[in-house]
């Protein structure tokens, strides 16, 4: 069995022409066998008669088909490695589930005549139920926005997990069992990370509140280090105004406010790992739903297009995840080595700042910055240093190893979606921000330009 490679399960670094291709394998008969683009989710064969001029088959009507089970296309064991022969096999590939969705006759009776759109009646109702629509959409998403966000974030990462799974299914195991084995993973990680850290992380915790008055006293003595930095930077103002202008008196006015907030964070995190599990778990589904959405004359394109958007957002959520762990396990050994105070609860908070693009990995190194000020201010210079040197190397060797050509977005426009999305959003908008704009980035490409190219 070949290594783990989160490149590889992403389809990044692989040959490609519109779609990534991680699935071809020979078979002793010669031939090519063909999974499914990218595999996001693969789409039962049914509705639809058999098909033998491209090498493709569909199941008898009324039968459903092992969603897992590869697409084949014959092609010469010489040609494998064509990248013309791959896209011609990628094309057919969703050629083929295209009209395994299709369906050309309901199956419950055949329907009725179309209404008459032009009577006054008909145009009138259809219009009031247009604004009762919209207008229910509007209360909905201005009630349940909360949840909503819960939602966008589960189907994210769920989203950024379906590689996992279609790379242990590439290794022989069914959907179901690379699934739970994927969801008994996470919810291990999980799970032992509460154990490990919240006994360290209440200690901790609680230590720095212990030492909060030993601080402010030396930022009162302006010859400690907190104290000339008081002097130049008015350390205390800025605090306090910051405090009060995110209502911190009333988020922390008692015990009772502060045990509400741990108790919603804590619900909110176990709300979105259930659903994430699950949509992970129904992800062929979801992908059915949306493919069947789309016109039958450009429903191969939508899955070429969709499935490229998938690979997309997988590849930035593996990456992303995997630059925070290693940020936050550099974070502890540094904390370690140079015995600063809290190295767990800052570790943690580090890995967590750096899930967010741009700004998170620079406000986590100049926390702790501040935090290595206590102790020395060599020792916070070099800590300054090493953060430097790290967002260094993760935007130009972590960043390009792990993520490859995943996300290919300008500077520019990260900020932009960054900025734009956190805005709108919050945390959540500034997390799914850059999978966004290389979404956007895509369909102008593929859609808009050839379009205006034509005119």
């Amino acid at each position: 069995m070949e290594p783990f490679n989160p490149a590889s399960i992403a389809g990044i670094g692989s040959r490609r022409v519109g779609l990534r291709s991680p699935g071809i394998a020979a078979v002793p008969s010669g031939r090519l066998v063909r999974r499914r683009p990218l595999e996001v989710g693969s789409v039962p064969l049914r509705d639809g008669a058999t098909e033998q001029g491209q090498g493709q088959s569909k199941e008898p009507q009324g039968q459903s088909g092992d969603p897992d089970r590869p697409f084949e296309t014959t092609q010469p064991a010489g040609e494998r490695d064509s990248p013309a022969s791959e896209k011609v096999a990628v094309e057919e590939a969703a050629e083929a589930e295209a009209r395994a969705l299709t369906r050309d006759r309901p199956e419950l009776g055949k329907p009725g005549p179309p209404l008459n759109r032009r009577s006054p009646y008909i145009v009138g109702m259809f219009g009031a139920a247009g604004v009762a629509t919209t207008y229910i959409l509007l209360e909905l998403v201005l009630r349940a926005g909360n949840v909503l966000l819960l939602i966008v974030l589960a189907l994210f990462l769920a989203i950024g997990l379906d590689p996992a799974v279609q790379w242990l299914i590439r290794r022989g195991l069914p959907r179901w069992a690379a699934v739970t084995l994927v969801s008994l993973v996470i919810v291990g990680a999980v799970l032992g990370f509460v154990a490990a850290a919240i006994p360290p992380l209440a200690a901790q915790t609680t230590q720095l509140v212990k030492e909060l008055p030993t601080y402010w006293k030396q930022l009162n003595n302006h010859s400690s280090t907190l104290g000339r930095l008081e002097a130049h930077y008015h350390l205390r103002e800025r605090v306090s105004q910051l405090f009060t202008a995110a209502g911190g008196a009333k988020l922390f006015g008692g015990l009772l406010g502060a045990g509400m907030i741990v108790v919603d964070a804590f619900v909110s995190a176990f709300t979105v790992l259930v659903l994430t599990i699950y949509l992970l778990a129904d992800m062929p589904r979801i992908r059915r739903l949306i493919y069947r959405l789309v016109p039958r004359t450009r429903r191969p394109r939508a899955i070429l297009l969709g499935d490229e958007i998938f690979g997309k957002v997988g590849g930035y959520v593996l990456g992303n995840l995997i630059t925070s762990a290693i940020i936050g396990v550099g974070t502890f050994v540094w904390l370690a080595i140079w015995h600063i105070p809290y190295p767990l609860l800052l570790s943690i908070m580090v890995a967590l700042f750096d899930l967010i693009p741009v700004i998170g990995s620079p406000l986590a190194g100049l926390i702790v910055t501040l935090v290595a000020l206590t102790i020395s201010f060599p020792v916070a210079l070099f800590t300054g240093i090493f953060y430097a040197g790290y967002k260094l190397t993760e935007d130009y060797v972590l960043v390009p190893r792990i993520m490859g050509r995943a996300v290919e977005v300008p500077a520019t426009a990260t900020v932009v979606a960054v900025l734009i999305g956190g805005t709108a959003l919050g945390l959540v908008g500034a997390l799914v921000a850059i999978p966004v704009a290389a979404g956007i980035r895509l369909l102008l490409r593929e859609v808009v330009y050839p379009r205006l190219d034509r005119t």
